[in-house]
């Protein structure tokens, strides 16, 4: 895809959540977005970083202006950054790496376990999931639920044990979506993680290549059933 081809999908996906309302990408803006596609930024993640621009003004009943590009820039390096970390190619380039932001302060070990907790409640209401997924989520949020006093005073050993759990109970809660998941939509969610991944394909050896696209499937597989991540990092 040429840096053109880019632009415009992203224009066009500008123009539709505006409303029609057609922002060009010209300028300053055509360098920003330039910038993101030499860095291999998938449009996906793009389009999430405009979504929630677009969300957050909604929320805030804020006046609507049309949302500029530019607005989207923290965003979208945010989430750029974050589905990096999450299918393993943060280290396939080290100039990208070095060029891309160091994430901040997270929220604290009870703050995440507070977010996990509503999330696998609202998981377990879920009733369009499987029941043996909903059920999961029950018995994960009340675990969860009985460790987070612990966590609030948790050190050295006590803390490491609390991480692996929640760790393991990451990776148990993912086996579970994919048992839950038919064929057709686990196949079209690898197509759409290789696509994503396709810039980094020359750079990364097949077996690190397949990695991420499984890797990136499980990100995708995360978003389309709503399920936390419960491990902390």
């Amino acid at each position: 895809m040429t840096a053109g081809v880019y632009c415009r999908d992203i224009e066009s996906y500008l123009c539709r959540r505006n409303g029609g309302h057609l922002i060009r990408i010209v300028g300053p803006a055509f360098d920003l977005v330039c910038g993101w596609e030499a860095q291999r930024i998938p449009l996906s993640v793009v389009y999430r970083a405009i979504d929630q621009k677009v969300e957050r003004r909604a929320a805030a009943r804020a006046w609507q202006r049309p949302v500029r590009i530019e607005f989207c820039k923290q965003d979208v390096q945010e989430l750029f950054d974050a589905w990096r970390r999450a299918v393993g190619v943060s280290g396939a380039d080290r100039e990208d790496a070095a060029a891309a932001p160091r994430p901040g302060r997270g929220p604290s070990l009870p703050a995440h376990l507070e977010r996990v907790i509503l999330a696998l409640t609202a998981l377990r209401a879920h009733l369009a999931h499987p029941a043996a997924l909903r059920n999961l989520a029950e018995r994960l949020a009340a675990e969860l639920d009985s460790a987070r006093a612990a966590a609030r005073t948790a050190r050295g050993a006590q803390r490491a044990r609390l991480l692996a759990r929640l760790s393991a109970a990451d990776s148990e809660l993912l086996a579970a979506a994919r048992a839950a998941t038919e064929a057709p939509l686990r196949d079209r969610l690898r197509r759409e993680a290789e696509l994503e991944l396709a810039g980094f394909r020359e750079r990364m050896p097949p077996a690190a290549f397949n990695k991420a696209v499984e890797a990136g499937a499980d990100r995708l597989l995360r978003e389309q059933l709503e399920l936390p991540r419960i491990a902390f990092d």
